[in-house]
């Protein structure tokens, strides 16, 4: 039988774990995350849950039939996120929900996105990282990848986003998105950060996210005096200072905002389900839409 885990099929990096290797490999066809391994699931007309799974035993069955015979909920009850950073790799996904006698599955499917694009959020994150994040682009259409998750997933991946994201709602009516099997997606949510993102050193554009991250700490460097002296001389020394002392991510995000890199994105802020909690105090996540809630939106 065909190896499936995450480690034969390419996967094995976590950007957790290797900070250079950031945002890691993400899936590139539907799959279906489970335990460790990736199993084929082929696009179909109808909804998700209709998609035929390949699973251990070789039979292709629906995937709602997969999921319930797993003991997890079937994919109208899950929340569909779109991934711009390191959710999109099953590795990291992986390493964020997997415990210990804890069945889990999370199926995967590239979706392109229109209205949005990826850039770098203004702030170092915990493990050391310059991580990606969203911003405003009404002609662009973005391959991403979205997540189903369950509500015990979502909370999971809430509390590694919480504070420097917000997890907000984009309608289809706004962000047109569509899934391989031509269904058009009536939402989805994304993790919009609060940081802003940053601009292009040597332009006013935004710095394009998602990419080599050891060729942007390079160039980050390059570009100003104090974060060499704070994280360099080079990005293995920034993910290793940055991700050990809080202080020094702390810095290296002040001096983003001192150099004038720091552009504010607050385009999606009309988006948020939170807005009241947040003028209340309560700066914790929102509650959320599953599938079939958003299948109606107008």
């Amino acid at each position: 039988m065909t190896d499936r885990s995450l480690a034969a099929l390419g996967f094995a990096d976590v950007p957790a774990r290797q900070p250079l290797s950031y945002p890691g490999r993400p899936v590139t066809s539907p799959t279906l995350l489970t335990g460790g391994e990736l199993w084929p699931l082929d696009p179909a007309a109808g909804r998700l849950g209709s998609w035929p799974v390949a699973g251990p035993d070789g039979r292709r069955v629906p995937l709602d039939a997969e999921l319930a015979r797993l003991g997890v909920p079937t994919a109208g009850a899950r929340t569909p996120v779109i991934a711009v950073g390191s959710n999109a790799s099953p590795a990291q996904l992986h390493h964020k929900l997997s415990r210990p006698d804890a069945p889990y599955a999370v199926p995967m499917v590239p979706v392109d996105v229109t209205g949005i694009a990826v850039g770098c959020s203004a702030h170092i994150g915990r493990y050391g990282y310059v991580a990606s994040a969203p911003y405003p682009a009404p002609q662009a259409c973005t391959p991403l990848v979205v997540s189903w998750l369950d509500a015990g997933q979502l909370a999971a991946v809430d509390a590694t986003e919480y504070p420097n994201y917000r997890r907000v709602l984009l309608p289809g009516t706004d962000f047109p998105m569509v899934l391989p099997s031509g269904e058009r997606l009536g939402g989805a949510y994304v993790y919009a950060g609060v940081r802003g993102v940053l601009r292009n050193p040597d332009a006013t554009a935004p710095l394009p996210g998602g990419g080599d991250q050891s060729a942007l700490l390079t160039r980050l460097l390059a570009a100003s005096a104090r974060l060499r002296a704070l994280l360099g001389p080079d990005p293995r020394s920034w993910v290793g200072r940055a991700g050990a002392d809080p202080a020094v991510r702390e810095a290296g995000t002040r001096a983003f905002r001192d150099e004038g890199w720091a552009l504010p994105q607050d385009a999606f802020g009309r988006y948020a389900e939170d807005a009241g909690a947040a003028r209340n105090g309560d700066h914790g996540p929102p509650g959320a839409r599953d599938y079939d809630a958003l299948s109606i939106l107008p």
